[in-house]
């Protein structure tokens, strides 16, 4: 596709960055990502001067694109946390993790809202209903310990996003594999698995300082602290005892014969079809339960393609290709160290959105260096990481607060501090990795 006849720019032109410049503008204003996107997709528009019908196959293609896939996981992913909700499944995970650690100290209850949320998170692909499932089962739990509110919001936060770059089938990690071309064992064991532990080390010490400080000044509700045993009858254990058998051998399967994304649609109907006929919900309902939970994430696919067409503009005006030079130049003067940190700054802190977004304008801006001074995948993913999760972490966003709601705290400060913890110390591995991984792939 070319430009319209009568476009703004030409070809090649950091103009063709103005789309992307909108998007960012109306994020930090505070509109919705979808409404955002929509935004750098009419200044795309004004500037190509593309026609109707151009435009139209633009759209066109974008429903068969990397990004719409992604949409459509993450609807399946919805889908069926929805329906290991109704059978049960997820409660039973978590109260396994409960009386696995035996909650009885503050610390104890930190790590086990740790291990849940990560692992729900990471199961289902969602930070805000992974949590959100969780937290009439555990909060009780830990209240009845002496957590507080507070602590309990900042550890749901950086618990649950490291459940989402663990999860073998969330929508960041299945981008993650896509723009890398790495295996999930190589992503995970160089950057999913660093970043994540350094998160979770450092959440749990950053959350034992919440609660000295907010402990004898905030507390939950009388109600919130009567632990009632939560009843898991003979049918969800069998559920959950087979969704995690199947779930193993699917992950281990595509691991070990190399199945590429779209394997993640197979993995998400399949353990559906199995829990609906484990759990005697029978096919009919269970697909109803699915298709419920994916309706829920309908504006999620509509973002991504609109988020495609803004790219495909930006594209057709070389407005990658142009600010690459000018990074090219930077690396130049830098060296190629450079690009690690300015990608996992310029992410974390300047772009801002959906996690699958920021992943992917990220790695838009930065991998015409990337590809010309051969980075490899396996650093360039944790860079990639920190672009994505940071943001979240550091400033007040949807999802912090989110994050607060559920855990029914309003302390922003806590929240901030459990952020800023976490995400500086992620950011002073990844400087000191981009000198010392440099020297082991070279």
């Amino acid at each position: 596709m070319e430009l319209g006849t009568y476009a703004l720019i030409g070809e090649r032109s950091l103009w063709a960055l103005l789309p992307l410049a909108t998007y960012l503008v109306l994020i930090f204003m505070g509109k919705k990502a979808l409404s955002a996107t929509l935004g750098g997709v009419a200044v795309g528009i004004v500037l190509t001067m593309l026609g109707p019908g151009s435009i139209a196959r633009m759209f066109a293609s974008s429903m068969g694109s990397f990004l719409a896939l992604i949409g459509l996981i993450i609807m399946l992913g919805s889908g069926l946390g929805e329906l290991m909700l109704k059978t049960g499944v997820s409660k039973t995970i978590v109260k396994w993790i409960i009386d696995k650690i035996g909650v009885n100290t503050e610390k104890k209850g930190i790590l086990a809202i740790i291990v849940s949320s990560t692992v729900i998170c990471g199961l289902l692909g969602t930070l805000a209903g992974g949590n959100a499932i969780i937290a009439p089962i555990i909060i009780p739990v830990v209240a009845a310990v002496g957590l507080t509110p507070s602590t309990v919001g900042a550890v749901f936060q950086s618990s649950g996003e490291t459940g989402l770059i663990w999860g073998p089938f969330t929508g960041p990690v299945v981008a993650l594999l896509a723009v890398t071309g790495l295996s999930y064992g190589r992503m995970m064991l160089w950057a999913a698995l660093p970043f994540g532990i350094i998160w979770l080390v450092v959440i749990y010490f950053a959350a034992q300082r919440i609660q000295k400080n907010t402990k004898g000044k905030e507390k939950y509700d009388e109600a919130d602290t009567n632990v009632d045993e939560v009843e898991i009858t003979k049918e969800e254990i069998l559920t959950t005892k087979v969704f995690n058998i199947s779930f193993a051998l699917l992950i281990g399967y595509g691991i070990y014969t190399g199945q590429g994304t779209s394997y993640a649609i197979f993995v998400m109907l399949a353990l559906s079809i199995i829990i609906s006929l484990v759990s005697r919900v029978g096919i009919e309902k269970g697909l109803g339960h699915l298709t419920t939970g994916m309706g829920k994430m309908a504006s999620m696919f509509l973002l991504f393609v609109f988020l495609q067409v803004m790219l495909d503009l930006i594209n057709l005006g070389g407005g990658f290709e142009a600010l690459g030079d000018i990074l090219m130049v930077m690396v130049d003067n830098l060296g190629r160290e450079a690009l690690m940190i300015a990608a996992s700054f310029v992410g974390g802190f300047g772009v801002d959105g959906a996690a699958v977004a920021q992943l992917q304008i990220t790695h838009d801006i930065f991998a015409p260096a990337v590809e010309a001074y051969s980075l490899p995948m396996e650093m360039w993913a944790i860079a990639l990481i920190a672009a994505s999760r940071i943001t979240t972490s550091v400033y007040p966003t949807a999802n912090m607060v989110g994050q607060m709601g559920i855990a029914k705290s309003n302390n922003i400060k806590a929240m901030l501090f459990g952020g800023w913890a976490v995400s500086l110390a992620a950011l002073v591995y990844i400087i000191a990795w981009s000198f010392i991984g440099i020297r082991i792939f070279f």
